[in-house]
Order: C-alpha cells, then structure tokens, then sequence
C-alpha cells in the first residue's frame, strides 16, 4: 500500500482493537519508536490488513500477536469508529487509515510471545487502564486515545457510559 514515491509517506488500511473489561478498563500497549527508544507512549492494539484479509481478521490476529489473546473475529462486531493518522516509526512516514474495533474481553494476562524481532524490542507493557487513568498518565500516543477509549467502553455496553 506504498504510495511507491521517494518521501511520500506509506499509507496502510489498520484494524485497531481495544479490548474492554466489565469494569470499564481498556487494554493498551506501552512502546516506542525504535528511532527515539527514550520516548515511551501507550496505544492501542491493532496494525496493517494483509492483501485479502478483513479488517476483522487482522484485528484479531494483531490482537493474537501482540498480546497472545485469542477470540474470534465475529467477537469484534462492527467497527465503532474510524480516523487517520500520519507518524514516523523507525525512521519511516506512514499514514494509517485505522478501523477501531471494541470487544468485551475480562482482564487477563499478556503473552509477547508472539511478536516478531522488532517489536519485541519496541513494546515493554500491557496494562488495563480507565480513561481517566490514562488522562492523568499523560502518555498517550495519540491525544484522540482517551475519547477512542470512551467510545470504545459505550460500544461493549451497548451505548451507556
């Protein structure tokens, strides 16, 4: 999905997944741009939709990958948002058009088994947090998360915050 010209950023189609607990806690990742190791942020689970596969599809891998969570891609339902995003990782411009996805899923541990050499060594964290938590925490890689986070917990209840 390369746009294929020196300087232009690589535009990728995302599939974005926060799973969300019943007391209304949303899990996310703790990492870094592997160019800027020092700068650590928190963001949700989610990457690029291979050739072929279904936004749903690739969430639910992402999810598999990331954290080592399985569900199946019907748990996802519809998608409850979308936004765009341009950023720099490891030295590279992308623009991801992301698809967010909510699922209700309990709290439960984390396996990073599953990621590959580079993003073992630019993801350190899981953690289930409030909106409100990540408000005060103040790193959040996109200042749009805590609102994705909101939105997502009103979607697993049916719409009720």
């Amino acid at each position: 999905m390369s746009t294929g010209l020196p300087g232009e950023p690589t535009r990728r189609t995302v599939a974005r997944v926060l799973p969300v607990s019943s007391e209304g806690r949303v899990l996310l990742l703790l990492g870094c741009d592997p160019a800027v190791p020092d700068v650590k942020y928190w963001f949700t689970i989610g990457g690029a939709a291979d050739d072929g596969e279904s936004l749903a599809v690739a969430g639910v891998r992402e999810l598999r990958e990331e954290t080592g969570i399985a569900v199946d891609p019907s748990a996802l339902g519809e998608p409850f948002g979308t936004f765009e995003v341009g950023f720099s990782w490891n030295g590279r411009a992308y623009v991801n058009d992301s698809t967010l996805f909510a699922v209700a899923l309990e709290e439960t541990p984390v396996s990073f088994d599953g990621l590959d050499h580079l993003e073992s060594q630019s993801i350190f964290e899981a953690r289930w947090w409030t909106p409100e938590e990540l408000d005060d925490d103040g790193r959040a890689a996109d200042p749009r998360l805590i609102d994705h986070m909101r939105a997502a917990i009103a979607h697993v209840r049916g719409g009720v915050q």
